[in-house]
């Protein structure tokens, strides 16, 4: 029994298809046929029950799958670990980043690390959480940092608040409400595009707690996208109001470009940021660098 037997086991139980799974693992379907013959010989029975154009798993075989996983996984954390120390003493990060982290982090880790860790090699992908959280558990991302309120806790996911931002209603600066003395009504609000990513369910009670069923974000929100500075340059760009992080346009309300709507009291709206990680797996020494900065920056500073 080696490990690549083992690999090859687990790409046919993935797969169901022992042609899909040769591709998968490059190699010709007779390699894995007798790769797997091999296995069964080794543990003297059988593994795969070969019946019809379906593959499935014997009972042992499902034991035996499971206990590979762990297997291969670990294998994986040692040339890991053997990498890291080979490359020296940070290696090489690569970072999944939400919407709201997005606007807030990208740009900026960037920068802090081509000034003060060039020899860094560094990877910052923006994206959906659903899609980033199966590139983290396929490890070709080390961490996410995302809205914490849209991830469901997992066994093999660590979850560490990182920070929590207050959201905010903000228009173009030359917008009809900008003007507007005194406290403004939802409904006066609701007079003009409302554009918001897609909120949590905590944040659309909050909502409607405090305006009523009107703010419910299910039909309150008629511009939505995952992109945060996508919805800031619709609403500079139109009479859109913006839903969001207040912290993501303070360049914009700084230029005076933007301003924040007054509401009354502030609105039970916030992000609440998380770093995500593997559990088990080993850390490059930069993806503290990266924790650090993230828990510097997404924590609400002086207003704008």
């Amino acid at each position: 029994m080696n490990l690549r037997h083992l690999e090859h086991l687990l790409a046919l139980a993935d797969t169901g298809s022992f042609s899909r799974a040769a591709e998968r693992q490059h190699l010709t379907q007779s390699a894995l046929s007798r790769s797997i013959q091999a296995l069964e010989d080794d543990l003297g029975a059988r593994l795969i029950d070969r019946t019809g154009k379906r593959n499935e798993l014997t009972p042992l075989g499902q034991a035996v799958a499971a206990r590979a996983r762990r297997m291969v996984l670990e294998a994986a954390e040692l040339r890991r670990s053997a990498e890291l120390l080979r490359l020296g003493e940070l290696g090489s990060i690569k970072v999944g980043l939400g919407s709201g982290p997005g606007v807030m982090l990208m740009r900026p880790f960037l920068i802090h690390m081509a000034r003060h860790h060039p020899a860094v090699r560094v990877s910052v992908s923006p994206g959906a959480t659903e899609l980033q959280l199966i590139q983290l558990r396929e490890r070709t991302l080390d961490a996410l940092v995302i809205d914490e309120r849209r991830l469901t806790p997992a066994p093999d996911l660590v979850i560490e608040t990182l920070g929590e931002m207050r959201g905010g209603f903000l228009c173009r600066a030359g917008h009809p409400l900008a003007g507007r003395a005194g406290p403004l009504s939802f409904q006066a609000i609701a007079a003009y595009p409302l554009a918001s990513t897609p909120l949590s369910d905590e944040v659309a009670r909050g909502l409607v707690g405090r305006f009523g069923p009107q703010a419910d974000p299910l039909h309150a929100v008629t511009l939505r996208c995952d992109d945060v500075a996508s919805l800031i340059d619709v609403a500079l760009a139109s009479d859109a109001v913006v839903l969001c992080i207040v912290a993501a346009t303070r360049a914009s309300v700084n230029a005076h470009r933007m301003v924040e709507l007054d509401i009354g009291a502030p609105v039970a709206v916030a992000a609440r940021f998380a770093m995500v990680t593997l559990a088990g797996r080993t850390e490059a020494p930069s993806l503290q660098l990266f924790r650090q900065f993230a828990r510097e920056r997404l924590a609400d500073g002086p207003p704008a």
